[in-house]
């Protein structure tokens, strides 16, 4: 089975609709962070404290300390215990930082259980608010897990969670058997069939917007109306930002996933990457770590095999026509000159079919 999710803009909200969506968000980030400071408190008095005994003690409070919780669906505060038992089983398996406490503003949002909602077409039922319209239906089906309403700059939305089976979609007729991919900043992927995928890079192109926003909100009173106003133009840009890359992202890998059964992937360290202040923003832009999230979903829909070809692996530096590996290779150096064989062939063509011919052996074994 396969869990996905649907995220579906909410259309045009009214002010009640939008008030109590703004409200469910504020319960759930005021639960998160008492329960986040009744967790420091129990610890401290030497208490071993877990997400249960701390909502244990909140529910004996609500009904006279905070009674305005019960305005909104009971998922709101529920699921932000849920949410930081999660955060510090993490962090005590060195998988993240402490927890810290949640801001206003920032990734709001709030969960539906599948029994507090009821999907009608392009209308959502939620609980003590009513009917909700939906800019489309959903369109997976399979068993309805969960729901998550968020913001993202002006908009509203709700992600529907959908286990589903994962029968396979329709392949390309024409469909090879393998292709490797080089990511890169100048193009975002180099096929080995020579085909190119350039990237929108929407954060360069718009990077001259942003700092003219940036400029405008520097000179803003903190805390304003017009502060507020600017800051939502800038929540906009990075929305629309976020959009492109998404799209391009999304129109590269279901072109992977349905034109070739086997795909092969260098394993790339994005993180350690991203240290290199040089190229930080560049490869940001591009979206290397979620290119490879959307490759490992589609693969189980369509049923590819995605080979990971080790980060180590000298793919640049190796003649894709007699295996001669060069010691050195400079990062300005496009077209890649062969010492032994002579051979001139692009640089990131000559990575990209080194990665095909390595996969293709990890397969092998």
């Amino acid at each position: 089975m396969l869990v996905l999710s649907h995220k579906i803009q909410i259309k045009n909200p009214t002010y009640k609709q939008e008030q109590y969506f703004r409200q469910a968000c504020g319960t759930s980030r005021f639960a998160y962070n008492w329960g986040l400071e009744e967790w420091k408190k129990q610890y401290n008095a030497g208490k071993k404290p877990t997400a249960r005994t701390v909502r244990t003690v909140f529910n004996a409070l609500k009904p006279v300390d905070f009674p305005w919780v019960f305005n909104v669906t009971k998922c709101a505060a529920e699921q932000a215990f849920s949410d930081l038992g999660t955060a510090f089983k993490r962090f005590f398996r060195h998988l993240g930082r402490y927890p810290c406490f949640k801001k206003k503003g920032t990734h709001d949002s709030f969960y539906l259980s599948n029994d507090q909602f009821k999907l009608s077409g392009s209308k959502i039922r939620i609980p003590k608010l009513g009917w909700v319209k939906l800019t489309e239906s959903l369109r997976f089906s399979g068993k309805i897990l969960s729901a998550t309403v968020s913001r993202a700059a002006d908009k509203w939305f709700i992600s529907i969670s959908v286990q589903m089976d994962t029968a396979p979609l329709k392949k390309s007729e024409n469909q090879a058997l393998v292709v490797g991919v080089d990511l890169g900043v100048k193009h975002l992927a180099t096929l080995s069939n020579g085909e190119t995928a350039s990237g929108g890079k929407p954060l360069k192109t718009l990077s001259r917007s942003e700092a003219r926003l940036q400029r405008h909100l520097a000179k803003c009173t903190f805390g304003s109306k017009r502060y507020i106003r600017q800051k939502m133009k800038i929540a906009r840009l990075h929305y629309r930002i976020r959009c492109i890359r998404i799209d391009g992202l999304h129109k590269l890998t279901h072109h992977l996933c349905q034109g070739f059964k086997i795909v092969c992937l260098e394993d790339l360290n994005v993180k350690g990457m991203l240290k290199n202040h040089k190229l930080a923003k560049a490869i940001s832009d591009m979206g290397f770590y979620e290119l490879k999230r959307q490759i490992e979903y589609k693969a189980t829909l369509f049923r590819n095999f995605i080979v990971s070809v080790d980060k180590w692996f000298p793919s640049s530096k190796k003649c894709s026509n007699c295996d001669h590996k060069k010691e050195e290779l400079k990062l300005s150096e496009r077209t890649y000159h062969c010492d032994e064989c002579g051979v001139s062939i692009d640089r990131d063509l000559n990575a990209a079919i080194n990665i095909e011919r390595e996969g293709i052996r990890v397969l092998a074994y």
